[in-house]
């Protein structure tokens, strides 16, 4: 099945948003900048990116909020009906929720730090596991005796998929967990009705927060959101959100407003693509979309934040920025699972090496040549 990629609902998202009016996931995808052919700045590799020493620093990216284990049911026909059942071809299991975002990052070269409430349960011992696996720290997570591990069922059929998820509030919230946050070089949150005191103190120790919202059920889009983004480094919302949020009635005046809040602005406008404005440069960039074989579209839009996190902390521009998260989201589309399909620096090599090839395609090649600059060696990095 060819897809082209486009934003999406994280897994959770309808449970996020009750339980703690957060934000879940989107894809998007890239590349044209107005300012194509700007010199790059000094561009380092992975391993170079991940453990370059910084005074103070501790962590590279810092993130916090509600984690869930996925079952991840793939190659459905169709629905089961009541009284019927059906078989799939495929399962995955893999932590989920906020989790994405710090698996995406660590295999992508960076340290992460994960705080999250963690079920002292089968499903809790087994994420634990898994993360600990990956390198995520989490010294800042903690698990809870008899608070079940939030859990959601995703059945992939066609271009989309059936969620059933289940969870209760977590016993302590985020901000309790977290504390006083490790230095960080960035920190990613989902903007919620209240500000997070986690958040400003990182902001304040110099980390950038890319910030995401969620759907808001009231259909109200209170400007009230706008009173945390002095915080924020970038905002990420989908195209209705950012209207609605702006109350504009196009993405190209959404983006301006937002431009005039946050540093990086970026909007994600399914099949459309995404348009970004960076204030800081005096960039803008319109992206289009990637034709990829997609089984399961889960966590694709965490995915894609790591990849912009990755590009901003490496100093590209903003095209290349939005094309490298955006073929990040392609690649984990093409398996099933959130955290589970996350690429390494070994799946970007291999697709690049694809669109090399003399058969490869022509407008790839011109399009993502920045990658030959960015694509780390196999024996850079453990976690590629």
């Amino acid at each position: 099945m060819s897809l082209t990629v486009a934003p999406t609902t994280s897994i959770v998202a309808h449970v996020f948003a009750k339980l703690l009016h957060s934000r879940a996931v989107r894809v998007i995808v890239p590349v044209k900048s107005s300012r194509r052919g700007t010199p790059r700045p000094t561009i380092e590799g992975t391993k170079a990116v991940a453990e370059r020493p910084e005074a103070g620093v501790e962590i590279d990216v810092v993130t916090g909020g509600l984690l869930f284990a996925d079952l991840v049911f793939s190659g459905l026909d169709g629905l089961p009906v009541e009284g019927e059942e059906v078989w799939s071809r495929g399962l995955t299991t893999s932590p989920g929720g906020i989790a994405n975002f710090a698996v995406a990052i660590r295999r992508l070269g960076h340290s992460a730090s994960l705080a999250a409430a963690i079920g002292d349960d089968t499903w809790g011992g087994w994420c634990w596991a898994a993360l600990e696996r990956e390198g995520v720290d989490l010294s800042r997570s903690r698990r809870f005796p008899g608070w079940s591990t939030p859990l959601t069922v995703a059945m992939s059929v066609g271009h989309d998929r059936a969620l059933l998820s289940h969870a209760t509030p977590p016993p302590v919230d985020v901000d309790t967990m977290i504390g006083d946050p490790p230095t960080s070089r960035a920190a990613v949150v989902h903007l919620g009705p209240e500000p997070l005191r986690w958040v400003t103190t990182a902001a304040a120790s110099g980390a950038l927060v890319f910030a995401e919202v969620g759907w808001d059920p009231s259909q109200n889009w209170t400007p009230a959101l706008f009173e945390q983004l002095p915080v924020c480094h970038a905002f990420v919302p989908n195209e209705a959100e950012a209207m609605s949020y702006t109350r504009t009635t196009d993405a190209r005046s959404a983006l301006r407003k937002l431009a005039d809040a946050v540093p990086l602005a970026v909007i994600t406008r399914g099949a459309g693509g995404a348009l970004g404005l960076d204030s800081t440069t005096g960039e803008t960039a319109e992206v289009a979309g990637l034709s990829v074989e997609a089984v399961d579209p889960t966590g694709a839009g965490d995915v894609f934040t790591a990849g912009l996190i990755t590009g901003t902390l490496g100093g590209w521009p903003l095209h290349e920025r939005l094309a490298f998260a955006n073929l990040c989201a392609a690649l984990s589309v093409r398996r099933a699972g959130g955290a589970a399909s996350a690429p390494r620096w070994a799946d970007v090599r291999t697709w690049w090496d694809a669109v090399r090839h003399p058969r490869g395609d022509a407008r790839l090649r011109r399009e993502y040549a920045f990658l030959d600059d960015v694509v780390p060696a196999a024996s850079d990095n453990p976690t590629t």
